[in-house]
């Protein structure tokens, strides 16, 4: 079987000539369906350029990446973020949730992307409060909640249409222990049910929680073992 992630000798740089920098450096990786993998690394050292290329937020200066057997390294910008909507959930840590806007309409918004239609945009995001423990905040705008519902709010978001990938850049680093705990809760159940989850964390501790962990610094991955 095809791995649902494989990219091959990736470089990303900025700048090139003189100032050059080499954000990625010959990055080669697997990542497998039903995967739960932490990619860690500290400021720098190439985590979110990595996390942006996985994400199909950005491209590769060169080299390939192919995303359940399609190559998408030279897709347009049109055809990735479609294929963005369909296969990829993404938590953020700063939430961007929009301000003014409920709970449940943050939730609905890439189902609108999607055509979803109304009826079924409001059963899949009430669904989706509901697994994340907010069923009772649906009405409430972001300010009207802490930081940890915000984060549920988000999550919620990403899982509504039911994704096969979940994207969670440092999901819990805007957070209180407590709250953390529960993204992480939340993503562990995700995976259970049978979601590829890559997460993208510093926090060595986080990363622990993850079946696989990934470790870059300068560009290059360094490490990359499965936690026993």
């Amino acid at each position: 079987m095809s791995h649902l992630i494989e990219i091959k000798d990736v470089y990303k740089i900025y700048n090139p000539g003189e100032n050059e920098v080499h954000a990625l450096d010959g990055v080669s990786l697997t990542i497998d369906r039903g995967e739960f993998i932490a990619i860690v690394g500290q400021s720098g050292s190439g985590k979110s350029t990595l996390m942006n290329m996985l994400g199909l937020l950005d491209v590769c200066t060169s080299g390939s990446y192919m995303l359940d057997g399609v190559d998408v390294s030279t897709m347009k910008d049109d055809e990735l973020s479609s294929i963005r909507n369909e296969e990829i959930g993404f938590i953020f840590q700063g939430f961007n949730l929009i301000p003014s806007l409920t709970a449940q309409a943050n939730v609905e918004l890439p189902l609108v992307y999607r055509g979803v239609k109304a009826a079924q945009r409001k059963e899949l995001s009430t669904s989706a409060l509901k697994r994340v423990g907010l069923e009772k905040r649906m009405d409430h705008r972001p300010n009207q909640m802490s930081g940890g519902q915000q984060q549920r709010v988000a999550i919620a978001r990403a899982v509504a249409a039911k994704p096969p990938i979940i994207l969670a850049d440092e999901p819990t680093g805007n957070l209180d222990t407590a709250s953390g705990k529960e993204v992480m809760r939340i993503l562990h159940e995700l995976h259970e049910e049978g979601r590829t989850i890559i997460l993208i964390t510093h926090d060595n501790g986080i990363a622990e929680e993850a079946q696989r962990v990934i470790r870059i610094q300068d560009g290059k991955i360094i490490e990359d073992y499965k936690n026993e």
